[in-house]
């Protein structure tokens, strides 16, 4: 599919996720064949104030590409200087975040918020527009509530005031991740504009891929929490000959696991991947023989030669597949 003038091979793109989106996750899952993977929600204002771990999670690696930024703010001219800061930070394009429903977020008037307030996004996603060198998209809900569900109008704004793509997750912000995203409104959107349109919520299989695409009319989709644990979802996902998520061996998940671990020790200090590291384990151990009792030993251990002592206990005891 291409947004803008550029190219993107494969439509099936890695979700950003604040706290799991790092170098090591996005690398493993382009590798197994994301089509295009996004940094974690990076703020605005941190940017404009040059705060060094911001611009740790805005860094991208040549080995990773292509990579979006995603950023996140209620502001214009501070969104559109975040964006032109990190303009030579080697991104494939600047993704601004319109539906991100945590508290801490919309209580400052960012995120979903920002779709009850159509002016004020709109001079956002223009202002960035004006300031980026790169092609900037949008993604969003399906609305702030069930009263408000304003995802065709916000997407025509959004057209209008210059994006080149939008993501629509099928929620809206009150209700969080829970219950069923709707795809209908993704169809909807589709019809009424003509940049390319990315459906998210609830793609797990090849048949909802293929479901979504028929439904909708979308020019691609997003995977997110599918992907916890599991990288290579996306080798397999959207292929028509794989009818069901095929078995990992567990070996395969132990040198995962141990790879993660080093990539992300590659970017990262030994307290920080241990520390970021447990709930990654916990996902990728989902399913596993004995993985309730390692997963609990994990969690109290301290050190990467410890966490892999235990990976390796767990694995050579047989944490085959249980069911």
């Amino acid at each position: 599919m291409k947004i803008g003038s550029l190219y993107i091979e494969k439509d099936i793109f890695l979700a950003p996720m604040a706290g799991i989106t790092d170098y090591a996750f996005r690398k493993l899952c382009k590798e197994q064949g994301a089509g295009l993977t996004y940094t974690e929600m990076i703020s605005a204002k941190a940017v404009c104030y040059q705060d060094k771990k911001t611009f740790e999670i805005a860094r991208i690696y040549p080995d990773e590409k292509p990579t979006a930024l995603q950023i996140f703010g209620s502001e214009p001219l501070v969104m559109a200087k975040a964006a032109e800061i990190l303009g030579d930070q080697g991104a494939f394009l600047i993704d601004i975040n319109m539906g991100c429903p945590a508290p801490k977020i919309v209580k400052n008037g960012e995120g979903c918020a920002l779709m009850k307030n159509l002016k004020l996004a709109g001079e956002i996603i223009s202002a960035v527009v004006n300031a980026s060198c790169l092609p900037v998209t949008v993604k969003i809900r399906k609305g702030w509530d069930m009263e408000r569900e304003n995802a065709v109008e916000f997407a025509q704004m959004a057209e209008q005031a210059g994006a080149q793509a939008i993501t629509i997750h099928g929620r809206t912000q009150d209700m969080f991740y829970s219950g069923s995203a709707d795809w209908e409104i993704i169809a909807r959107v589709k019809d009424k504009v003509r940049i390319p349109v990315i459906g998210n919520g609830d793609i797990r299989t090849t048949q909802d891929v293929l479901k979504i695409k028929r439904m909708t009319g979308c020019d691609g989709v997003m995977i997110g929490r599918a992907s916890l644990g599991n990288p290579w979802i996306f080798s397999w996902i959207g292929n028509e000959a794989c009818s069901k998520s095929p078995d990992v061996d567990p070996v395969l998940k132990h040198e995962m696991i141990l790879r993660h671990m080093q990539l992300m020790l590659d970017t990262k200090g030994e307290i920080q991947t241990v520390n970021e590291m447990r709930k990654h384990i916990a996902w990728y151990l989902k399913g596993l023989k004995n993985a309730a009792k390692a997963r609990d030993r994990i969690f109290k251990i301290n050190d990467l030669n410890g966490v892999k002592r235990e990976l390796e206990r767990l694995f050579l005891e047989g944490g085959m597949e249980d069911g």
